[in-house]
């Protein structure tokens, strides 16, 4: 990653502008091949692709859990580089929920919620424990603010983990195959959350294989495959009517399980 100057923030620019981003793992694998992203303020866009296409590791690009060797990533005006400064910035505007719940199984709930925001943005813990309440309410598991994440269902926890990372007051909110780890009668209730963020104008990437969530959220679909972007559209357009052959062949194998 190169280092430079963060531009000056407006609402105009994009939340997030990746360009010709590359990433070679040590082993030589090339794993990113010069991909392009731009992310306009309150946008929600999918990406989808095969096992192995690159998508989480450029989605953890956005965020500095993955660095990268060339091309450059702006994320709400700040330029990522490897000043830890710009990380910690960047880290501090962007949520990230993953596919395992990744809760401090030792902490309630409400702890869990409240860590970050009282030792990192330094705000008051009677304040923080308020928000954290109605944001508890706002993904419906307001009643189980008192358990620890064990006592919870998957859905449950995975709802915990979104409220955690809207405690933080993020601008941005990264999803990395947030479903995929839950059996199927709780995925509705996580993807409702989701909906929920998207209709309140929350700027999102989702990495997800659930057909239906992008056809009704998306502003944009993009299809990921060897480490490239293959095909980008609304989602209209990337469902009925995909412009590439391989674009097609994935729908094929995909909707076959989620017709």
């Amino acid at each position: 990653m190169t280092s430079s100057v963060s531009p000056a923030r407006t609402d105009a620019a994009p939340m997030i502008e990746a360009c010709a981003v590359q990433k070679w793992y040590p082993n030589g694998f090339h794993a990113l091949r010069g991909v392009d992203l731009t992310v306009q303020r309150g946008e929600v866009v999918v990406i989808m692709g095969p096992s192995g296409s690159g998508k989480s590791t450029f989605l953890r690009t956005f965020n500095a859990l993955e660095d990268f060797q060339q091309g450059s990533i702006c994320v709400d005006g700040i330029v990522l580089s490897d000043d830890l400064r710009q990380i910690d910035a960047i880290r501090q505007e962007v949520g990230m929920v993953f596919q395992q719940f990744n809760l401090f199984p030792h902490l309630t709930v409400l702890e869990n919620l409240t860590l970050a925001p009282v030792l990192v943005r330094k705000r008051p813990k009677a304040e923080v424990e308020q928000q954290a309440r109605a944001l508890l309410r706002r993904v419906g598991i307001a009643e189980q603010s008192d358990k620890y994440p064990g006592q919870l269902s998957g859905g449950q926890q995975q709802r915990v983990a979104i409220a955690r990372s809207l405690c933080m007051e993020p601008r941005i909110m990264l999803f990395d195959e947030p479903t995929s780890a839950l059996d199927p009668e709780m995925v509705r209730e996580v993807l409702e959350v989701m909906r929920g963020l998207a209709a309140e104008g929350m700027t999102m990437v989702v990495v997800t294989h659930e057909v239906n969530f992008a056809r009704e959220v998306a502003t944009r679909v993009v299809l990921m495959a060897d480490g490239e972007k293959v095909e980008e559209a609304p989602p209209e357009q990337f469902f009925s009517n995909p412009t590439q052959e391989r674009s097609r062949r994935f729908l094929d194998q995909i909707l076959i399980s989620n017709p």
